[in-house]
């Protein structure tokens, strides 16, 4: 039992798919990612199909689409009845703990792990505190982590407390501490999830003194994104903040430079709990998997945050390792481009763990032969309801998207908008080839297949079978009567 492989699930929130030094992005450094590809595999199409944290996070614990576990809005629905990837590797013998951003409802649902340390970062307003915050209190610095007055917004400044108290330091730490406490008779499924770079972009200093006298280049942006008034409703309609930042050059240039921080800094903290798993003896027993939420525009387009179907937000980093005695199975230094997404995931490691695969879990395996034609991503739709009240914000938003080996197709159901990108040719999207005759048959192709996924509320978008869409709503600027800054929360004394 004991020599079955252990597994480390490591996950990040906003962290683009091409932002990695040995992918070939240009700026970021991420010496220990690129270690892992050069001992596994990395995955360079795979994409979360539902780019927001919880749904993204529900595919990745069941293994299922959003069709399948309920939620492709970021609502605050219950854990689906599926099995979880923590109670099916529990169930087959294996201990389970995971620290860090777990993202369900309630929040302290353990969805089969036996035992979770949460850090939210005060993101989930139904967790009164957790234990990050209980550490913080424990040194001395309770109600301090967002004194800042830096919630989610897209700001930056410092990390204000004692290095060690920091997120992703905190994460590391009680990582490593589960794998030194282990039961050394079982093998082990272990999920750190990092809430990094996710904003605010508080940094600590010394890396963002890394970044300072770096070239940094400017996002790209398209012709089809410099007219506001041309886009479709439902850009239109996201915080106001998003539509001008990217025409602030420093401001810009910060941002991207405290983003690029915070995720080094998740680098150098993984090597630590590397460290802990080759102390203890079991590093080449371990297989390693490296991926992500979703990603984030960081001013592409002129777009920040996720909830777009854009490479940028949309496309996700999926890195594997396997261990020593599966390296011809997994490989090495290797690239992989066919299409996956995260309910890939839980079949990969059960598949790579000999673990029979539960009949609910739509996903493939990556380690396998499967070759996906397309992926479908949803995500918000016109009948949103939270509980029984609907919301307002996301009328106009539901996006939809395929994409195939070459293409993506992007549909916006509000005003009945479509963009079609060459992704091979075009892999910044920045050529809207929707209405190029040379693309008629793709676009054609792919909106069949856009119709043949639609089911629920979506299915008024179709007249005879024709995809007609919704009218365009009004749109106008939206006053903030309640002054909300992204959630900031105030002062806390506990």
């Amino acid at each position: 039992m004991a020599d079955r492989p252990n597994v480390l699930m490591i996950c990040t929130d906003h962290w683009p798919g091409r932002m990695i030094g040995a992918l070939g992005h240009p700026t970021v450094l991420t010496p220990t990612l690129d270690q892992f590809i050069a001992n596994g595999v990395a995955f360079t199409n795979a994409y979360t199909t539902t780019p927001m944290c919880v749904p993204a996070r529900r595919s990745l614990m069941t293994g299922t689409f959003a069709r399948t576990h309920g939620d492709r809005f970021q609502g605050t629905l219950p854990m689906p009845d599926l099995p979880t990837l923590a109670q099916t590797f529990r169930d087959a013998g294996y201990q389970a703990y995971a620290v860090g951003k777990l993202h369900v409802h309630p929040p302290r649902n353990r969805i089969g792990f036996d035992d979770v340390l949460l850090c939210e970062e005060s993101h989930n307003p139904a967790l009164e505190i957790d234990d990050h915050q209980m550490y913080l209190s424990e040194q001395g610095y309770a109600g301090m982590e967002k004194a800042t007055g830096l919630h989610n917004a897209f700001d930056y400044r410092p990390w204000h407390l004692p290095e060690h108290t920091h997120a992703t330091n905190w994460t590391a730490r009680e990582m490593s501490r589960f794998i030194a406490r282990r039961d050394p008779t079982r093998p082990a499924f272990w999920y750190m999830s990092f809430t990094a770079p996710h904003p605010p972009f508080q940094p600590l200093e010394g890396y963002m003194d890394i970044y300072r006298d770096m070239d940094i280049p400017p996002p790209v942006v398209a012709d089809w994104a410099k007219e506001f008034d041309s886009l479709p409703f439902a850009l239109k309609v996201r915080p106001g903040r998003h539509r001008d930042i990217s025409d602030r050059e420093s401001v810009t240039r910060t941002d991207r430079q405290a983003f690029y921080a915070l995720s080094t800094h998740v680098d150098h903290q993984i090597r630590a709990v590397i460290g802990t798993l080759r102390e203890q003896g079991i590093v080449d027993n371990t297989i390693i998997l490296f991926t992500s939420d979703h990603g984030d525009m960081l001013g592409q387009h002129r777009l920040w945050n996720k909830m777009v179907f854009y490479e940028g937000s949309a496309k996700i980093p999926m890195i594997l390792v396997g261990t020593e005695a599966q390296r011809e199975r997994v490989g090495f230094n290797r690239r992989d481009d066919r299409l996956f997404a995260q309910a890939d995931v839980m079949p990969t490691l059960l598949d790579l763990c000999d673990i029979p695969i539960p009949d609910t879990v739509e996903g493939v395996s990556m380690v396998g032969d499967d070759s996906r034609e397309h992926l479908y991503g949803e995500f918000y739709d016109d009948a949103f309801r939270s509980g029984s009240q609907p919301i307002s914000s996301s009328r106009g938003r539901a996006t939809r998207m395929v994409r195939d080996r070459r293409h993506k197709l992007i549909y916006y159901a509000a005003g009945n908008r479509t963009q079609l990108f060459d992704i091979e040719a075009d892999p910044d999207e920045m050529h809207d080839r929707s209405d190029d005759p040379g693309y008629a048959e793709v676009r054609e192709r792919l909106t069949g297949v856009l119709v043949e996924n639609l089911y629920g509320s979506d299915l008024e978008w179709l007249d005879g079978g024709r995809l007609v869409g919704l009218p365009e709503p009004p749109w106008s600027d939206e006053y903030d009567y309640n002054l909300t800054f992204y959630g900031q929360p105030g002062y806390r004394f506990r």
